[in-house]
């Protein structure tokens, strides 16, 4: 069973989550500010890798802390490509660089004995993807509680939002949803209750 630690911004930035099965080594979806590190030392567990659910500034602040302590960063092979280079540079507040590891959708990544299913969707940017971990749903600025990501930035797409949200709720069963902004959800909440885009 895998746990979840929620870890909010100070300031303006994304949610990031720490998460571990043993309670010894954990996986960090979007680390969006170097206190992150801080806050993993502070649970006594270990990084062992990061998953971007996209390359905006204010997901991916705190990554070049842990990958120069040896962590590696994962995204999408387009995201990594936009995250360090205009447009996305000039959304904020520049960010330094790190190296990336490439991956995409319908892929399984395994990091810290946690497998983490990688679903492709684009929308909030044209490389967004979202992971799924047992009964945990990461949706970057995909899904949110009642609500959904913009699409007005470079690369988004509202077709392509809709084709990937329906693509979340098409999901069998239920998950425990945690989203880049603001509080987590469910997908049953969601797929009954989001006025955005219904099931």
């Amino acid at each position: 069973m895998l746990k979840v630690f929620k870890i909010y911004p100070q300031g303006f930035a994304s949610n990031s989550y720490i998460v571990t099965k043993d309670g010894k080594t954990a996986v960090v979806v979007d680390c969006a500010q170097p206190g992150v590190w801080d806050m993993c030392a502070k649970l006594g567990l270990k990084p062992a890798g990061v998953l971007l659910t996209h390359g905006h500034y204010d997901h991916i602040g705190g990554c070049a802390r842990f990958s120069r302590e040896g962590v590696p960063v994962y995204a999408s092979a387009e995201e990594a490509a936009n995250m360090f280079t205009p447009p996305y540079t000039s959304l904020g507040y520049p960010v330094e660089s790190f190296p990336v590891n490439t991956i995409g959708g319908g892929q399984t990544v395994t990091v810290a004995g946690i497998d983490f299913n990688v679903i492709s969707t684009p929308g909030h940017t044209s490389g967004g993807v979202c992971y799924l971990a047992e009964d945990c749903l990461f949706t970057g600025d995909t899904l949110f509680c009642e609500s959904v990501g913009r699409t007005d930035l470079p690369t988004g797409s509202g077709s392509q939002l809709v084709t990937s949200v329906k693509k979340l709720y098409a999901l069998p069963g239920d998950y425990k949803v945690y989203c880049g902004h603001e509080e987590d959800t469910t997908l049953s909440h969601e797929r009954e209750n989001n006025a955005f885009i219904r099931s």
